[in-house]
C-alpha cells in the first residue's frame, strides 16, 4: 500500500498497533488523540485516508465524517468503534463514512479496508434509500440482539453469502434488508426469490441475476424451494462464482428451520447448502430477550402514530403482562397487536386489562417459562460455538475472556437493578458484592440507574 493515513484514537494502543501495521504495509501514518488535531490536518491538506474512533475525548468522531467531506470529498473516512449497536452502524452510514468496523477489530480486515480506501480516494456514495433505513425496526437492547448487530456490522461490506436463521415473525427479513441498505450496495437493486420466481420459465435464474445486477438477492425460506428452483440457485451461484466481487451480486438465504435436518431429510440439495453456508446470522425469538419487548411495543405505538393513528402510551402494568407471554409469532405477532390496541384503546395509556383481552384472543402460549432443563451455561456454550464458527479457521480477536464477561455482567446488573426498583443498596446486596464495586461496574459499564420500577 501506497499513501498517508490519518489515525485518531484516543486509545494509545489502538494507535501503536495501527501506526505499526500501517507503516509495514508501505503507508505514512501521523496518529492523534484529538479530533481538533485531526480536523487540523485535514484543512491542511494531510493524508489520503482517514481512521478515525467515534468516542473521544474532545468530541464524537461521526460528527467530524460530514464536515470533512466538505473540506475534502476525496477523502475517505474508516470509522472504529466500540459502540458496537446497530443505531452507530446506521450513523455511520448516514454520515456517508467510507467504511465502519466495530471494536474489536480484526486487523487484516482493517487492512483489506484500508487498501480499498486508498485505490478508492474519490469515492462517490451511491443513492441511498433515507426511508428504508430510517424504517428499519432492528429494536433492542439485549444481549441477543447486540451478538447480532456486532455480526451484521462484521459482514455487511464483505462479499460472502449469508445465512439468516430463525422462527417465524423474528425479523430474518429485516435482518436482510438491513444488511443491504447499510453496506456499500446500497441503492443497487434488492430483489426477494420465492419458490414463486422459478416458476416461470427455465431461464427464469438468468433473468433474475440480471435484473439484481451487483445488489442484493434474498432467497426467502430457501429449505422450502422446489429441487428444480434449488438447481437453478445452484447454477446462478456457479455463474456468480466466474465474477468478481464488484461484478456479482451479494445473496443472502433465510431460513425458519433447520437446514441441516433438512439436507439429511433430502429437502435440500447439499450442494446449495454448502454454497450458502458462508456466515450465519443467528436472529433471537423474542421470548429470548424479554427486556425488549416493551421496548419493541413502545416502538411500534410511535410507528402507529406516525401513520396518522392516536398517540399511545402504555402503563407498566401493561408492559410486565407483554413480557410473560411467549409470543409464538414473535415480534410480527407483538406489531400486530401494539397497532391494534393503538386503534381499540379506550385511553392515552393502554392499561393491563386491555392487553389481557386482546392476548386471550392469540393462541394458546402460556406465560413465559423456560424449560426446566434449560442451563446459562448451555446457551453461553451456543453463542461461543456460532461465535468461534464465525471466524472460522482463524480465532476470535485477543481479548474474548473480558468481553464475554461484560456481556454476561451487562444484563445481569440491569435485571438485578429493576428488581430491586434501581434501589443500588439492595441491588448489591441481591448480587453479594460491595456497594463500591457496583457504583464502579455501573460507571464502567454505563448502565443507567432508573428508580422507581419494580419487577418483583
Amino acid at each position: 500500500m501506497d499513501g498517508t493515513i490519518l489515525v485518531a484514537d484516543d486509545d494509545r494502543t489502538i494507535r501503536t498497533v495501527l501506526t505499526q501495521a500501517l507503516t509495514r504495509a508501505g503507508c505514512k501514518v501521523h496518529a492523534t488523540s484529538s479530533l481538533v488535531t485531526l480536523m487540523r490536518w485535514v484543512t491542511e491538506g494531510m493524508g489520503d485516508l482517514v481512521i478515525s474512533d467515534v468516542v473521544m475525548p474532545d468530541g464524537n468522531g461521526l460528527t467530524q465524517v460530514p464536515q470533512i467531506a466538505q473540506l475534502r470529498p476525496d477523502l475517505p473516512v474508516i470509522v472504529i468503534s466500540a459502540q458496537n449497536t446497530i443505531m452507530t452502524t446506521i450513523q455511520a452510514a448516514e454520515a456517508e463514512a467510507f467504511d465502519y468496523l466495530p471494536k474489536p477489530f480484526d486487523l487484516p480486515d482493517l487492512m483489506q479496508r484500508v487498501a480499498r480506501g486508498l485505490d478508492r480516494k474519490s469515492p462517490k456514495p451511491e443513492p441511498r434509500d433515507d426511508r428504508a433505513t430510517a424504517d428499519l425496526p432492528l429494536v433492542g437492547r439485549s444481549a441477543p440482539m447486540q451478538a447480532l448487530y456486532r455480526l451484521l456490522a462484521q459482514v455487511m461490506n464483505t462479499s460472502l453469502p449469508v445465512l439468516v436463521t430463525g422462527e417465524s415473525g423474528s425479523g430474518k427479513s429485516l435482518v436482510a434488508r438491513a444488511i443491504h441498505d447499510l453496506s456499500d450496495r446500497q441503492g443497487r437493486p434488492f430483489l426477494v426469490a420465492t419458490a414463486a420466481t422459478f416458476d416461470g420459465p427455465p431461464d427464469a435464474g438468468a433473468r433474475l441475476l440480471a435484473q439484481v445486477g451487483t445488489g442484493t438477492l434474498v432467497l426467502e425460506e430457501v429449505a422450502d424451494l422446489p429441487d428444480t428452483a434449488q438447481a437453478q440457485i445452484v447454477a446462478l451461484l456457479d455463474h456468480d462464482a466466474t465474477l468478481r466481487d464488484d461484478t456479482a451480486p451479494r445473496v443472502i438465504a433465510t431460513s425458519r428451520g433447520d437446514l441441516e435436518g433438512a439436507l439429511s431429510g433430502g429437502r435440500l440439495r447439499s450442494d446449495l447448502f454448502y454454497r450458502l453456508a458462508g456466515v450465519t446470522l443467528p436472529v433471537p425469538a423474542l421470548r429470548d430477550r424479554v427486556e425488549d419487548i416493551v421496548l419493541l411495543a413502545a416502538h411500534f405505538l410511535a410507528r402507529a402514530a406516525q401513520d396518522g393513528g392516536p398517540d399511545r402510551g402504555l402503563e407498566h402494568a401493561a408492559g410486565e403482562l407483554l413480557r410473560s407471554y411467549r409470543w409464538p409469532g414473535n415480534v410480527r405477532q407483538l406489531e400486530n397487536i401494539m397497532r391494534r390496541l393503538a386503534v381499540t384503546a379506550a385511553l392515552p395509556e393502554i392499561t393491563r386489562a386491555e392487553v389481557e383481552q386482546a392476548l386471550a384472543a392469540q393462541p394458546a402460549a402460556g406465560p413465559l417459562q423456560p424449560p426446566a432443563t434449560e442451563r446459562l451455561a448451555d446457551a453461553v456454550a451456543q453463542h461461543l460455538g456460532r461465535y468461534f464458527d464465525l471466524h472460522g479457521d482463524s480465532l476470535p480477536p485477543a481479548g474474548l475472556y473480558q468481553r464475554i464477561l461484560r456481556e454476561i455482567e451487562t444484563p445481569l446488573l440491569e435485571i438485578a437493578l429493576g428488581a430491586t426498583a434501581g434501589n443500588q443498596a439492595k441491588c448489591a446486596e441481591l448480587l453479594g458484592i460491595n456497594r463500591n464495586t457496583l457504583r464502579k461496574k455501573l460507571t464502567d459499564l454505563d448502565i443507567r440507574v432508573t428508580r422507581g420500577r419494580k419487577l418483583m
